[in-house]
């Protein structure tokens, strides 16, 4: 299917690796003009080159911490008017609640509630003007089916989760949708890094890993290619009536109906 999409422009945050880096991938092959950000500038410039040798969209690369003002800000000059908009950034510390202080909730909030937002501020109304653009947010299934290590991404997700659901309603009649996809357990650093957090004496992360493929309905984690081609559909210029939603990509983990 062609998304409709090519000679598009897309801002793909923390995209060096795992799902940004995914989703940084199929939007390119689907001929979409990429500026990928991340904080580490050897990996991001490694996957910047493979994308480029693949697909020959234009690239660009900004290193970048998007959840400070001083990278938002480089970010947005690099790419101050984007069709697309991918919001992503590296999530929380698992932890037990009991040991977090203020500071790690401010910065739980910054990375991946406040710095979406300011991202979105700065970019819906050229969207608006040019009657097309896509926002998609990496957040998580835990907004669905909350994680108990992982509080301070459970909390500060759906905070943006909620911010979302308001927005996307109003801007919606200009061919401006905004969307989330959440996560489950995908093939990624951040899985790897959740299970050795996890691994106790008796059980070695390995173990964790294979148990929890087992308990997954799907048997498997996650391709973060199928993750990376769910976005570029919603971005797609044929996605404009789905709006406000949140597509949980787990293989069947949250056992919910709604």
């Amino acid at each position: 299917m062609d998304l409709g999409l090519k000679g598009k422009t897309a801002l793909v945050c923390a995209s060096s690796k795992g799902l940004g880096r995914a989703c940084a991938l199929s939007l390119a092959r689907e001929g979409v003009n990429v500026v990928m950000s991340a904080r580490g500038a050897d990996a991001l410039e490694a996957a910047a080159e493979a994308i480029r040798a693949e697909t020959g969209v234009q690239v660009t690369t900004v290193v970048a911490d998007v959840a400070t003002a001083d990278g938002r800000a480089r970010l947005l000059a690099a790419c101050p008017r984007p069709d697309i908009l991918v919001n992503n950034a590296g999530g929380p510390k698992p932890g037990d609640f009991r040991d977090w202080t203020r500071d790690d909730w401010i910065a739980a909030l910054d990375a991946n509630m406040l710095a979406p937002i300011e991202l979105i501020r700065a970019t819906v109304d050229g969207m608006i003007e040019r009657r097309f653009g896509r926002i998609v947010n990496i957040t998580s299934a835990a907004v669905k089916m909350p994680i108990e290590t992982l509080g301070l991404s459970n909390g500060a997700r759906s905070g943006l989760t909620g911010f979302v659901a308001g927005l996307a309603r109003q801007v919606v009649a200009h061919n401006v949708t905004i969307n989330n996809l959440l996560p489950g357990p995908f093939e990624t650093d951040r899985l790897l890094n959740t299970m050795k957090a996890a691994a106790t004496a008796s059980q070695t992360a390995e173990q964790l890993f294979e148990e929890r493929r087992q308990r997954n309905p799907a048997k498997r984690f996650g391709d973060p290619a199928e993750f990376g081609d769910a976005c570029a559909f919603l971005c797609g210029a044929r996605a404009g009536f789905i709006t406000g939603q949140n597509l949980v990509m787990d293989g069947g983990a949250y056992p919910g109906t709604l």
